[in-house]
């Protein structure tokens, strides 16, 4: 353990994971039949544009198609546009490339096959009001959904009720085609369903569950929103739609797969590793608490784990904005541990996302150890007062703890790993 360098080791781990999603694996694994006709390529999120090269180095036949994408997550397609738009605030390129796919998936026939290149991200990169709703009333649920503090499944639910686009419509609107969907899921319990709001995969949620949801998290939506998901204009397509009934939906990667990656490549190291769970969600700054106290009971105690042990977890945390300081959900969870093992030696951790940018600033998450409260100190920055001002970000970057690793092409959410030594 001595030569073992922590935060190379947790950088090591984190490209593991990555790896294990990325799309030049996954996709030739799940490659549908040839048809008789047309192949139309369509996608939309953070991961879509490498999905979409990775598609056209593996497919034998002509293709076309549209993707849409985060600014700066594009790659280079010969056959498939990538088109670049907003996240996670919705804006006017992403509705053109919402109106530019839909018109993609026009007049097709039973001959016709469209693959769909789906991942997390997509629920901003697709902004497609219902009749009588603008893009200014999208932005406006977007925000309050991101301000809220509620789970993903109960942000994309919502979306589902506003979209013309979301919740199977954009496979509606394809059909008679046969339509493939290959997803990389970035939600908690892997439902294709509700990984970037379902555009081409329809799901059982309904506008009585929005409408619950927005009770329960106190949102403060636009008149003309709440009018319309009270509506019957706001349902989507039902599961057993007969315009769903040639789909498949194939989860390519997802963060189960890349945790146990993670946990391999640990145990290549000679470090023994545990997953607690892929499906993590919760307020970040306490689960962040939560996962301090395991840290400290096995850093002075040596259970439930016997060290040396890296300690794995995934899912999608959420945070209640109480402030407007810079951070991201995996910054604040990890202010929020660093506070816990304050003090402790021999534990270390590193929580990123793993689409490579955490929140709206260039980092994917941040270090932490035992002694970043004190070197923050040291520095001029209270970390309980960062942590009350959501401003995670510049109190990691006050020490230099960030960690930029950019863009990476997929996104199978966060991977927290805690290496106590």
């Amino acid at each position: 353990m001595t030569a073992l360098d922590p935060k190379s080791f947790l950088a090591a781990i984190f490209n593991a994971a990555v790896a294990a999603a990325d799309p030049q694996r996954t996709i030739r694994d799940h490659l549908p039949a040839m048809p008789k006709g047309r192949t139309i390529v369509i996608g939309a999120g953070k991961g879509s544009a490498q999905m979409a090269a990775a598609f056209e180095k593996v497919w034998d036949g002509p293709i076309e198609g549209l993707v849409v994408t985060r600014y700066g997550y594009g790659a280079s397609c010969q056959r498939i546009e990538i088109i670049e738009a907003a996240h996670p605030v919705p804006d006017a390129a992403g509705l053109e490339a919402s109106r530019r796919l839909l018109e993609k998936v026009q007049g097709l026939t039973a001959d016709d096959l469209v693959v769909a290149l789906i991942s997390g991200g997509g629920s901003a990169l697709l902004p497609a009001p219902a009749e009588g709703l603008t893009l200014a009333d999208e932005i406006a649920v977007n925000e309050a959904l991101l301000a809220s503090g509620a789970p993903i499944a109960a942000m994309n639910t919502i979306r589902k009720q506003v979209s013309t686009i979301k919740g199977g419509r954009l496979a509606a609107a394809a059909y008679p085609a046969k339509l493939v969907s290959l997803v990389v899921s970035d939600i908690p319990g892997d439902n294709p369903a509700l990984v970037a709001s379902g555009p081409t995969v329809p799901d059982s949620g309904n506008r009585e569950d929005a409408l619950a949801s927005i009770a329960a998290y106190d949102m403060k939506l636009p008149a003309a929103v709440m009018a319309h998901i009270n509506s019957p204009a706001a349902d989507a397509p039902r599961v057993d739609d007969p315009r769903f009934s040639r789909n498949e939906v194939h989860l390519i990667a997802s963060a189960g797969v890349s945790l146990e990656a993670a946990a391999v490549e640990a145990r290549r190291q000679s470090i023994e590793a545990v997953i607690l769970s892929d499906s993590i969600e919760g307020e970040a700054r306490e689960v962040g608490g939560v996962h301090a106290a395991i840290a400290r009971e096995v850093a002075t105690r040596n259970r439930p784990f016997r060290k040396p042990v890296l300690v794995l977890s995934g899912g999608e945390t959420t945070v209640t904005l109480r402030a407007k300081g810079k951070g991201g959900r995996n910054s604040e969870f990890l202010l929020a541990f660093a506070i816990g093992i304050s003090g402790i030696g021999g534990v270390h951790a590193l929580a990123a996302d793993t689409d490579g940018i955490d929140g709206s600033q260039d980092n994917a998450g941040a270090f932490a150890d035992g002694s970043t409260v004190s070197r923050m100190r040291a520095a001029g920055v209270d970390a309980k007062a960062m942590l009350a001002g959501n401003n995670a970000w510049t109190a990691f970057k006050a020490v230099g703890d960030l960690f930029v690793p950019g863009p990476t092409g997929t996104n199978v959410n966060d991977l927290r790993a805690i290496l106590i030594s």
